[in-house]
């Protein structure tokens, strides 16, 4: 048995399958709809969280997990002698990163990787991790790959709605009001551990979706086909099985995973919004 355990933050959105299967533990950030406080991905979900908003009218907020929340959990395994390595959130989107890094240094003999990325693009750094400590290295050579890795993540998402990430002033109310005015779906990229604005896209949710996914996959060389991800917040099944054909159409991974989008990003990223995160080639 390994002495090195794996942690990361809720927000790399991997289904619960893949944290059992690689022995994940989670750390929850918190999500407050109206004077309720709930935990990430424990107890509330992203439909519930949606409901709250129609009938409320009011957003979602989210908070880091504390640095005392990370020294109950690193702690844990440093007791008994274990090493940690944990992704964390962007340090740019969330304090989180800093509290990890905080409760590592007076603990001591954990290790914290800012991912400079947001859902299951942290994801994949996570099952890198799992998968580098079941072949034996240790856990400096780890952090040193999962460094070089990170700068070759490929993520991104098309929003059907800008109102979420408007409310919570991660884009200007001009953006929104013209976004809707031009029935735009706007590209939303990460690019060094922050969101910007890619294309936009002009239509209905289905074909946005097929658009999106046509303009990242379409005619490229670069991309590592072991594996991707297409992460979504709450939708309709059918426009999810589109995207899904229609990414194994355009490219042969090895393996095309669905995950859901969990309660701290769809708090951002609203209903309907779909992504795609993979690797390029070193």
């Amino acid at each position: 048995m390994s002495n090195i355990k794996i942690t990361c933050d809720s927000t790399c959105d991997l289904p619960q399958a893949l944290y059992a299967k690689y022995d994940v533990e989670v750390t929850s950030l918190s999500v407050a709809l109206g004077d309720a406080l709930y935990r990430d991905g424990k107890d509330v979900s992203a439909p519930e969280l949606f409901a709250y908003v129609k009938e409320s009218g009011n957003l979602p907020k989210t908070s880091a997990v504390s640095m005392g929340e990370y020294l109950d959990v690193f702690g844990k395994y440093t007791a008994e002698g274990k090493t940690v390595i944990h992704i964390s959130l962007s340090s740019a989107l969330s304090a989180s990163h800093q509290n990890a890094v905080l409760a590592a240094q007076e603990l001591g003999n954990v290790y914290v990787v800012d991912s400079r990325n947001l859902s299951s693009g942290s994801g994949h750094l996570v099952i890198e991790a799992a998968e580098m400590v079941a072949q034996g290295l240790d856990a400096e050579s780890i952090v040193a790959r999962l460094n070089e890795m990170k700068e070759r993540l490929d993520v991104s998402f098309v929003l059907q709605t800008l109102e979420y990430l408007q409310k919570g002033g991660r884009c200007s109310s001009v953006a929104a009001l013209g976004a809707r005015a031009l029935q735009l779906r706007p590209e939303i990229r990460v690019a060094d551990g922050s969101m910007g604005v890619g294309k936009k896209y002009r239509g209905s949710m289905e074909k946005s979706v097929l658009d999106y996914i046509r303009g990242r996959l379409e005619g490229r060389d670069d991309i590592d086909a072991r594996r991707i991800f297409v992460t979504h917040s709450p939708m309709d099944s059918a426009v999810v099985d589109k995207a899904i054909a229609l990414v194994k159409e355009l490219h042969p991974f090895d393996e095309v995973i669905e995950a859901d989008a969990g309660c701290t990003i769809c708090s951002h990223c609203g209903p309907n919004c779909l992504g795609l995160l993979f690797f390029k080639k070193a």
